[in-house]
């Protein structure tokens, strides 16, 4: 009788696996293709490019920016555009060595400053995003390009951006970038950290008007300017860990339109080349995503094992016990989990051996939010270059 209990709950956990990744496939916006690009667009006249400012927060990143901000001094844009990067406190001589780039390449106008720290209520990125903005506002540009120091940028980057913007009326164009993937942890971690992000924020749903779905991705975010100050962005979500998420909802709730998809000609040049690396980036923000809720941390780590890791696990044990059904529905499950993964190893352009091997990628994944959740209630908070921030029912409202 224990023997049939067990065997029926493996059974039941398949079946509502391979139910569940069947919605996924059809139901979640098809979140697995990686066609969705930047929208059609139509250039602008020679004499009818808007104003762009460029703002670039950045803490200790000399390590990245000779590769990074070379990038975009180096812009091939038809109308005015200026760069401000927000040195936040940075003790590795970030401020000095973008001086140093701006003079070696030349380019696009470069301005250097420092917001000092930041007062209690504001993570420290958003704080220097407005120090940015600020500054920025007083060219009085039509849009804001916020993207982080480690982003490279193609020479046309910033304007195929505004056309898009302008021909699709977007109040928000924003690219994934294209993350480093070169060690064995990055190829095993990157494209699934991707590829689940998708399937929580299904591309086609963010740009499909009257969709409630919102995201963007921080490290490449035009804005226009108009609708940073309808909605007061930062200032709105100055207490936001996933700010790029947070600016795109507080758009599309103030009656804005957002797009989100793949970029082709935008990388990340930050390398992840340890566990410990790509862990601490996951880490602390995975429990903010569940709003630091129990709850949802709970749902999600049954959701997890139940989606990721039942479909292996229902297949070995069908096959050792004998259970046809528990071998097949684990089985089919966990090839429509494979089929999915594949587009995005092929944009990351990795062999397809990896697709398998997602369910172990699940598992980190899984890990990685019970640590974020437990650095939480141990009152760590959440950290960003060296800097841990309070839980935020402990942030103080400045409103």
């Amino acid at each position: 009788m224990g023997q049939t209990a067990r065997v029926s709950v493996i059974e039941w956990s398949a079946v509502g696996s391979l139910a569940a990744w069947l919605w996924l496939l059809l139901g979640q916006g098809f979140f697995w293709r990686t066609d969705v690009r930047l929208p059609p667009s139509a250039d602008p006249a020679p004499d009818d490019w808007p104003s762009v400012c460029v703002v670039v927060p950045a803490r200790d990143e000399a390590a990245v920016l000779p590769e990074s901000l070379p990038s975009l001094l180096a812009q091939d844009y038809p109308g005015r555009a200026e760069v401000f990067l927000i040195d936040d406190g940075s003790r590795d001589g970030t401020g000095e060595l973008a001086r140093e780039l701006a003079r070696r390449h030349g380019g696009l106008p470069l301005t250097v400053a420092s917001p000092g720290d930041p007062p209690a209520g504001w993570t420290g990125k958003l704080w220097a995003v407005r120090h940015g903005i600020g500054l920025a506002r007083a060219r009085g540009p039509a849009y804001l390009l916020l993207t982080d120091a480690d982003i490279a940028h193609a020479p046309d980057s910033l304007r195929l951006l505004v056309a898009a913007a302008r021909t699709g009326g977007f109040d928000v164009v924003s690219q994934m970038a294209r993350l480093r993937v070169r060690s064995l942890w990055e190829r095993l971690v990157v494209p699934a950290f991707v590829y689940f992000f998708a399937q929580l924020y299904p591309f086609r749903r963010i740009g499909r008007p009257g969709s409630r779905t919102a995201a963007a991705a921080g490290g490449c975010v035009l804005l226009r300017a108009e609708a940073a100050e309808r909605v007061r962005i930062p200032d709105a979500i100055r207490q936001a860990v996933i700010d790029d998420v947070a600016l795109a909802r507080a758009v599309k709730a103030g009656g804005g339109r957002v797009w989100l998809g793949l970029a082709e000609r935008v990388d990340s040049v930050r390398p992840y080349p340890r566990l410990r690396d790509l862990w601490r980036m996951v880490s602390r923000s995975a429990y903010a995503q569940l709003r630091h809720n129990p709850l949802l941390l709970l749902g999600t780590v049954a959701g997890l094992a139940l989606v990721y890791l039942v479909p292996p696990v229902a297949l070995a044990a069908g096959l050792t016990v004998g259970d046809a059904v528990a071998a097949l529905a684990g089985g089919a499950a966990w090839l429509v989990m494979t089929a999915t993964y594949v587009p995005m190893l092929r944009y990351y352009r990795q062999p397809l051996w990896l697709a398998p091997l997602l369910p172990f990628t699940a598992f980190l994944y899984l890990l990685m939010t019970v640590d974020s959740a437990v650095q939480h209630y141990r009152g760590r908070g959440a950290a960003w270059k060296g800097r841990t921030y309070a839980r935020p029912d402990a942030l103080p409202d400045e409103g």
